[in-house]
């Protein structure tokens, strides 16, 4: 049964998300704003956790920050409508997915579910034969453990989210063939899940950024404007 920590101001939120997801088959934990949600996971990580962005004490911005210095647990963002600017700073930052309020219960599971099984995706191996997405990559200065989630670059390494280590090992499988953001999306995200171009160049971005704090001179991944992204071997 998967831990989800549920983070919002809103009673009203809290309770009617927490019965559902309770009703899908998780264990839900509710907090009403930031400092209370930190204090508990510093205790003890939940699987993932689904964090509002406007709390008081601490935001969920500010929440996600610190998580991101101890975890790469799955986080999914709920944002304001029409507030753009939260959704793309959000995944900047490091958040794996987002759901506008107000928004529909069902698809906020869906959201969940497809985001645990990307996770699972990425660390499981059947009997004694992975498959080659599970195996070791190694593209020149760049290593990827799928079974143990660790990346590293030039011998250091680098903390990923899900989303972006999806992406990584999506880019870096072909050297030098392009994928298009649509391609990319299909990696990263479940079929019923729509993601538009902001979200996949978002996830690059923050990408590009964890990289270059491993190396600043890291060009591998570059952008071929108007037709996706593509993996240059160094």
């Amino acid at each position: 049964m998967s831990k989800i920590a549920l983070v919002d101001d809103d009673r009203n939120i809290l309770t009617s998300v927490s019965m559902t997801l309770e009703a899908e088959g998780f264990e839900v934990e509710t907090y009403n704003d930031g400092q209370a949600a930190l204090d508990a996971f510093n205790k003890k990580l939940p699987d993932m956790a689904v964090l509002d962005i406007k709390m008081p004490r601490m935001d969920g911005m500010d929440l996600l920050q610190r998580l991101r210095q101890k975890s790469q647990m799955p986080v999914i963002f709920l944002t304001s409508k029409d507030d753009e600017i939260d959704e793309v700073l959000g995944l900047r930052m490091g958040a794996d997915d987002y759901v506008k309020k107000p928004f529909s219960q069902r698809l906020l599971v869906e959201r969940i579910r497809a985001l645990l099984r990307r996770q699972e995706a990425i660390s499981s191996d059947s009997e004694g034969s992975a498959s080659p997405e599970a195996k070791v990559m190694e593209r020149g200065n760049l290593r990827m453990d799928p079974l143990r989630h660790a990346v590293s670059w030039k011998g250091k390494d680098v903390s990923l989210t899900v989303t972006e280590f999806l992406l990584l090992q999506a880019l870096a499988q072909r050297p030098g063939f392009v994928k298009s953001r649509d391609q990319l999306m299909d990696v990263a995200y479940d079929d019923q899940v729509y993601v538009d171009d902001r979200t996949i160049d978002s996830h690059i971005k923050r990408l590009r950024k964890k990289m270059r704090s491993a190396d600043s001179d890291f060009a591998a991944i570059e952008t071929l404007y108007g037709i996706g992204y593509r993996y240059n071997e160094e």
